[in-house]
């Protein structure tokens, strides 16, 4: 409660502090999927907005899984997946911000803080806590995933993490640049003492095909990290639902240099979409390993709809149906596949099948459905195989 005070009367006083030097340029405030205020030369420009995403599941093991020492963290279970208020805007044209915050789990967690100073010569900076430019499926938002959760090349690396970003939009803004320097990638907005820590990571993307019917995004990043403090990398994974156990999990000691390379590619075609990405690491310790995954997703509206492109930068954005439900129509109906695999240490290795049908009452609404079936071979931690499978449900609003 504390907490959300606190954001309120910081929302207070910079929206009390532009109208007192803005009397003869009054804002208006209108409704855009979320709530926007702005003013009428649109130099000033404020964004308020959250998300809430609720869901409930079934889970299971088969008889060889169990054999084999696989658990369940719950055979069923509910959650509260996100719940998030943000603040987004623009002051004086060229600078933008965004503040937001999660309040899932029992606790508060920083999700994005930062400053872009935009039309430099050099395009635009932003400093602070934010999205590091790699992967589609990191970059799309968590409002507008084809499935509950990311495919599992997510693992391989963190989302978020702090330092600055340059990046542009060029080729009239169908392709777009990113190289950002990073300390310390985790999920803290504050590394005080990185003792030597850093990543650069960079990006370039953008739409090959672009015509009233197809569109072909293509891209390709990469991400050099230098560990100092734990000379460590690793990471753990679980099937595509947040409640479970992670099945692999791979620790590498001893680290020298991480190189990551990722290829990424959607076309959407009307009311069909393919989308995948390859993603590989290069860890150069005292022996040098390399681990990769991958995956490859087709969807298709029902109802005519198709998947709205934002831009290259961020990939994906809102689905707007034909006709809302109760406004004469039934929404926008979607079903979806998904293929995904990634491996680990001494062979341990994970493959999902996703199949998915999301029901997109108006743009701001859905419920979503996803049954997963994870294959799963793990020496190190287990005896061997074992599938998992997961019936799951959404209920998302954003705005």
């Amino acid at each position: 409660m504390r907490n959300s005070v606190v954001i309120f009367l910081f929302l207070w006083s910079v929206c009390s502090s532009v109208n007192a030097q803005e009397k003869e340029n009054p804002f208006s405030l209108k409704w855009d999927n979320g709530f926007k205020v702005e003013n009428a030369s649109k130099s000033m420009k404020l964004k308020f907005g959250g998300r809430i995403m609720y869901d409930m599941g079934f889970y299971s093991l088969n008889t060889e899984a169990e054999t084999n020492g696989y658990t369940l963290k719950s055979s069923n279970g509910t959650e509260l997946r996100r719940a998030r208020f943000f603040t987004a805007g623009t002051i004086y044209e060229n600078v933008d911000f965004k503040l937001q915050v999660d309040f899932s789990g029992g606790k508060v967690t920083l999700k994005d803080a930062f400053i872009t100073l935009k039309k430099l010569p050099i395009g635009n900076l932003r400093v602070g806590h934010f999205k590091e430019p790699f992967r589609l499926e990191a970059l799309t938002s968590s409002k507008y995933f084809t499935f509950m959760e990311r495919a599992t090349l997510i693992s391989m690396l963190g989302e978020r993490s702090s330092g600055a970003m340059l990046f542009d939009q060029f080729s009239d803004k169908k392709m777009s640049w990113q190289i950002g320097v990073y300390r310390g990638a985790d999920a803290s907005s504050d590394k005080k003492m990185a003792n030597g820590d850093y990543a650069v990571t960079a990006r370039i993307a953008g739409l090959l095909l672009n015509n009233e019917d197809n569109i072909l995004h293509f891209g390709v990043g990469y991400s050099y990290r230098k560990p100092q403090e734990d000379k460590e990398y690793g990471y753990k994974v679980r099937p595509e639902t947040h409640i479970s156990d992670k099945y692999i999990v791979t620790a590498v000691s001893g680290v020298e240099e991480v190189n990551l390379m990722n290829v990424e590619a959607a076309w959407v075609s009307n009311s069909f979409s393919l989308q995948g990405e390859f993603l590989k690491a290069r860890v150069n310790a005292i022996v040098t390993q390399d681990f990769s995954s991958y995956y490859i997703q087709a969807s298709y509206f029902l109802t005519g709809e198709k998947r709205a492109y934002k831009n290259s930068l961020e990939g994906f954005g809102r689905v707007k149906p034909i006709k809302n439900f109760g406004d004469n129509g039934y929404g926008a109906l979607q079903v979806a596949l998904r293929y995904s695999y990634i491996d680990g240490m001494h062979k341990d290795q994970m493959s999902n099948v996703t199949a998915g049908l999301n029901w997109h009452l108006n743009p701001a609404t859905r419920v979503m459905v996803n049954y997963v079936i994870s294959d799963i071979e793990n020496t190190t931690d287990f005896s061997g195989k074992g599938q998992f499978s997961a019936f799951q449900m959404r209920f998302q609003i954003d705005f």
